[in-house]
């Protein structure tokens, strides 16, 4: 199993990439057809030999290595084909429009950019077949993993729905009561299935199948529960001959909050000087449509549940909450206007937070800010909710990238709290780079169904259960 596994990493590794490789290829063309005579004719001391032009290949790949990674195109067979491919989409341009100026001023003038944009698009196209290939390849050597699903006493649909949705990499064999007990399940087990996944189960017995699955080599997948979010973020000590793991009571450390504040103050500048076009032609339209106000304050909770007044673009009706009762937007909601319905799902409503981030009450990665009423609720059900609030609530953030707007308090907290106690400046920068990509992606802003409102109000109460 352990070669098979090992194998398996090979060949998507080489697949990924030769995909890499094809890419520069592209690039490798244009600089040596078309910019580099531009940039030799017009600077005259700029003359490459052999080794120079490998150089400038390798930048490039190296840069491609790295947004690629960072964007998940690396990752055939784990993410879906066009999640894949928008990966590898954002990668590439990117990549191109930094060369771009990179060649620019190695030219000190402007160079023409169509070539880099025919350049993008042969990418693009190569990109999708590439992804194609390797996934039908991937599919083909490598079949789903059949899975035992050991789950507790709530309910197990909507797990069991999101394994069924990535039917080519995994299939449930056979779901088991943990009530059925760990004899019964460790018999099951022994019987060689891929992986085995442990489900909102009790501590003491998710611990007994851990370490039986461990000791005989078998994949685990599992739903973490707070204290295991918390203990991942913690420092690992060596003050005697035992392991010790240290969680500590702040959150950030003093150098962490001077540099994450200089992030945010120097991003937030430069996004209000570049988007500040975008702003106006939205309050423009905006006030054309209704006449009504173009900005909407609203009363939200950061660090410290301190509240602050948020500032968006009004997408919804002046009289979406004339009745005072704070709720979530929900799926094809009639509050919401034309032209809100359409910065919603391109962010641009969420622009005027640059001044929120400017004037200290937001950082621009952190946990989204909360209304007060709403906090409540869920407080009253989920105590641990307040946890979100050690940090600076953020303008995007690791429950917006890995999540989505109709995901649950609960696994939003989880989301959150890996950030927390994960923290670092690198983690910050990758989320911004993330960000951008899900940017497109509709199941990011759409709202929440009636059925995802009972579960998420009955989120807490099922958390007080696995408490007890």
């Amino acid at each position: 199993m352990r070669r098979f596994e090992s194998l398996k990493r090979v060949i998507v590794l080489w697949l990924s990439y030769i995909g890499l490789f094809l890419q520069t290829a592209v690039y490798a063309y244009i600089w040596l057809e078309y910019y580099y005579p531009a940039i030799s004719k017009f600077t005259a001391r700029l003359k490459y030999t052999r080794n120079g032009h490998i150089g400038m290949f390798a930048i490039y790949f190296a840069l491609l290595f790295f947004f690629t990674s960072t964007y998940g195109g690396l990752k055939i067979g784990y993410l879906k084909p066009m999640d894949l491919f928008f990966s590898q989409v954002f990668a590439i341009l990117l990549v191109n429009i930094l060369t771009y100026f990179q060649l620019s001023l190695m030219n000190n003038w402007w160079l023409d950019p169509k070539y880099f944009m025919v350049a993008t698009l042969v990418q693009f196209a190569i990109a999708i077949v590439w992804d194609n290939i390797c996934n039908l390849f991937y599919r083909k050597v490598f079949p789903p993993r059949e899975m035992l699903f050991i789950h507790g006493e709530h309910s197990v649909e909507d797990i069991l729905r999101k394994f069924a949705s990535r039917k080519d990499k995994y299939k449930i064999v056979k779901c088991m009561d943990i009530k059925e007990g760990s004899e019964k399940i460790k018999e099951e087990i022994d019987k060689r299935y891929g992986a085995v996944v442990l489900w909102d189960i009790p501590a003491q017995d998710r611990n007994t199948l851990l370490k039986y699955c461990y000791s005989r080599s078998i994949r685990v997948y599992m739903m973490p529960k707070i204290p295991d979010v918390l203990i991942k973020g913690s420092d690992q000590l060596h003050l005697f001959d035992t392991p010790i793991m240290l969680t500590r009571e702040y959150a950030l450390t003093v150098e962490q909050r001077i540099a994450k504040r200089l992030i945010d103050i120097v991003c937030a500048l430069v996004l209000t000087v570049i988007t500040s076009p975008i702003m106006l032609i939205t309050a423009i339209c905006i006030k054309c449509y209704d006449k009504g106000p173009v900005l909407y304050k609203q009363v939200r909770c950061t660090i410290g549940g301190r509240e602050f007044q948020i500032m968006k673009f009004r997408s919804m009706r002046v009289d979406a909450e004339k009745d005072g009762v704070a709720r979530l937007a929900s799926k094809n909601d009639s509050r919401i206007t034309p032209v809100g319905r359409f910065i919603r799902a391109v962010r641009i409503d969420e622009l005027p937070q640059l001044f929120n981030i400017l004037k200290g009450d937001m950082s621009f990665i952190g946990p989204r800010p909360e209304r007060p009423e709403i906090i409540r609720q869920y407080v009253e059900e989920m105590p641990e909710f307040v946890f979100r609030m050690r940090v600076k609530a953020g303008l995007a953030g690791y429950a917006q990238v890995y999540g989505k707007y109709n995901t649950t308090p609960y696994d939003k907290l989880k989301l959150d709290l890996s950030y927390i106690e994960n923290y670092s400046v690198w983690l910050d920068i990758k989320l911004m780079l993330l960000t951008l990509k899900i940017l497109i992606k509709a199941e990011s802003t759409e709202g929440v169904d009636e059925t995802q409102t009972t579960a998420m109000k009955a989120e807490g109460k099922m958390e007080e259960g696995k408490r007890k």
